[in-house]
């Protein structure tokens, strides 16, 4: 074998040798971070729904075997995905938009919900908090739903796909004083116990497969 190919194999090798060594460890939270995400990601998602699962169901995963199944009837047909929603269950409903509201407010404000195609829920969401009995939520959605009408064609003008223009948006954005009262409510009602609340006693509003006994 030729000598500079021998000595190139065997530095290889002792290269490869110490970047494993010395390849960090990772830590408890990172592994923990890590089997929540697999955990997550090899989720079981139901086509159907019967009462047998749904009581099965721990409320730890409740809501997301809802919004899974919800998702699977509706597909990701996002044109037509506001008339597609509004053909399920008043139940199913209340539970998609205000799950929407939620996450979108949490992540970006009011404005970002409105700004978003998420923004296409602002009705359906107020009258969601109120069925699923979250009256508070219900009441502060209703006043940003207010501002959002009387300032709808101002907020327009920024909608041109920018990431800057989205940006702009929230200057001098009178929906941006309900963002922290928003945030504050979680201290004073619970939309997540709420909402499984809500499931657990109107089940026959998430079946979509009768039991088979």
């Amino acid at each position: 074998m030729n000598k500079n190919l021998l000595l190139i194999m065997t530095l290889s090798s002792i290269l490869s040798f110490f970047s494993c060594k010395q390849k960090p460890q990772k830590s408890n939270e990172e592994i923990e971070i890590d089997k929540a995400f697999e955990e997550w990601n090899n989720r079981k998602i139901y086509k159907v729904l019967t009462s047998e699962i749904i009581d099965s169901v721990s409320d730890d995963i409740l809501e997301q075997t809802i919004f899974d199944n919800i998702y699977e009837i509706i597909g990701n047909d996002y044109k037509n995905e506001l008339a597609n929603v509004e053909k399920l269950s008043k139940g199913q409903q209340s539970f998609w938009s205000t799950w929407i509201i939620e996450g979108e407010v949490n992540n970006g404000g009011f404005n970002q919900f409105y700004f978003n195609s998420s923004g296409q829920y602002w009705k359906m969401a107020e009258s969601g908090f109120k069925v699923i009995g979250a009256e508070k939520y219900a009441d502060l959605t209703q006043r940003a739903n207010k501002i959002y009408e009387e300032n709808k064609e101002r907020l327009a003008e920024f909608d041109d796909g920018t990431l800057e223009s989205f940006s702009e948006s929230y200057k001098d954005n009178p929906l941006n004083k309900l963002d922290d009262e928003f945030y504050d409510l979680g201290d004073i009602e619970s939309i997540r116990e709420l909402r499984i609340k809500y499931i657990r006693e109107n089940k026959k509003e998430f079946i979509t497969k009768k039991n088979s006994s």
